[in-house]
């Protein structure tokens, strides 16, 4: 048929990668569970939640979708609207506190 290269590809396992990541992810839920029975300003409070949701959303993009492996290129592709997001977060922010 055709001149198919037959190369043997060994894919490095990410198992180990993958389980200090679900744990990473599991202790920021956990402290996520804390911070409403926090004794501190409201806004504190949605500060650190808001902050960690990003952290592992950023986290769950980086590892889990392969985000790491990609091509400087395609990062700022997906960096363009993680930073509007967080530009619209400063704003709102911004507006509260007036």
């Amino acid at each position: 048929m055709g001149d198919h290269n037959h190369e043997s590809h060994q894919h490095p396992s990410h198992t180990k990668e993958y389980v200090i990541v679900f744990v990473v992810l599991t202790l920021l839920t956990v402290l996520e569970l804390f911070i409403p029975g926090l004794k501190t300003e409201y806004s504190y409070k949605v500060i650190g939640l808001v902050g960690l949701a990003v952290g592992k959303a950023l986290i769950v993009a980086y590892f889990y979708m392969h985000l790491k492996e990609e091509t400087r290129w395609m990062k700022l592709i997906a960096a363009v609207p993680i930073s509007a997001a967080f530009y619209a977060v400063a704003l709102i922010l911004e507006s509260m506190y007036r």
